[in-house]
């Protein structure tokens, strides 16, 4: 073989070579961005990759992007609760301290209802202390197959009837039909129940239910009601735990419907609330 046919073979191998190594290279960066986006949209950030590469130091900033962001969440979020708490908790302690100690020194306050208003204050105290405990034992859910028309429909089974008696329609529209989620149904359940139940108390004479299937193939249920809108200093308030602004409510009705939603790796959210509608949507992945 003369020279120039060595020479193009060598050529040949070369860039054989290097298309191949680019190929492999494209393919584990690709496995590594793939990876990223499973840990990311699970929450888990124990992950970092070797920083062998310019790639690999980006998803390491983006992942620490993401760590910092979270850090700041669950530092706000507690922030929150324990405020929350306090402020309940305090809220209850106090008339019970007052009139214990009004009780030991005086002999003309009326006995009977300073004990009176300390059972009040502590039958409200255990009851705060009931919600927390149902709030922080929630139950793994027990997934299975579920239609999404079958589950509405046991909702609006249980539903309609008495909230029509309050004047109110509660309706249901497949707009993608036969949809299948995986999921607790009693757990699932709860949440509708609650966010039923909270816009009759908002005055809505109008309950929509809507599901659909997006673009990026989740689940989507949407409760629309007309009530009164949220307030926009209550929005970052909402689904802090017992955190409420009735006066006999508990204050983990939409906390807790969020962490069933997160334990099934989905989510809830409020969408939209003005003088029209309020939107929560049940996202299912």
């Amino acid at each position: 073989m003369s020279t120039w046919a060595w020479i193009g073979i060598l050529l040949a191998a070369i860039i054989l070579a290097v298309v191949l190594t680019a190929f492999l290279v494209r393919r584990h960066d690709a496995h590594n961005v793939s990876f990223m986006m499973d840990a990311l949209e699970d929450g888990e950030l124990n992950f970092r990759f070797k920083e062998n590469s310019a790639l690999n130091r980006a998803l390491n900033r983006i992942r620490g992007i993401f760590e910092r962001r979270t850090a700041v969440d669950e530092a706000t979020s507690w922030s929150k609760l324990f405020r929350v708490m306090t402020h309940e908790i305090m809220n209850t302690i106090a008339p019970i301290a007052s009139l214990s100690d009004a009780l030991s020194k005086s002999d003309d306050l009326d006995v009977k209802a300073g004990l009176e208003t300390i059972a009040a204050s502590s039958n409200d105290l255990i009851r705060f202390v009931d919600s927390y405990r149902t709030f922080i034992q929630v139950a793994p859910p027990v997934r299975k197959a579920v239609m999404v028309d079958d589950l509405i429909g046991r909702v609006l089974s249980l539903n309609k009837a008495k909230v029509a008696e309050q004047g109110v329609t509660l309706t249901y529209k497949a707009n993608t039909p036969d949809l299948l989620i995986y999921a607790d149904e009693g757990q699932i359940m709860q949440v509708f129940n609650n966010l039923i139940k909270n816009a009759v108390q908002a005055g809505a004479n109008s309950i929509r239910i809507a599901s659909e299937l997006n673009a990026e193939d989740q689940t989507i249920i949407r409760v629309t009601n007309n009530g009164k809108a949220i307030p926009l200093r209550q929005i970052d308030e909402i689904f802090v735990p017992f955190y409420t602004t009735k006066p006999n409510g508990t204050g983990i009705g939409l906390s807790l419907s969020r962490q069933i939603m997160l334990k099934h790796n989905g989510n809830l959210s409020l969408v939209q609330s003005d003088n029209n509608v309020t939107i929560f949507a049940l996202i299912f992945k």
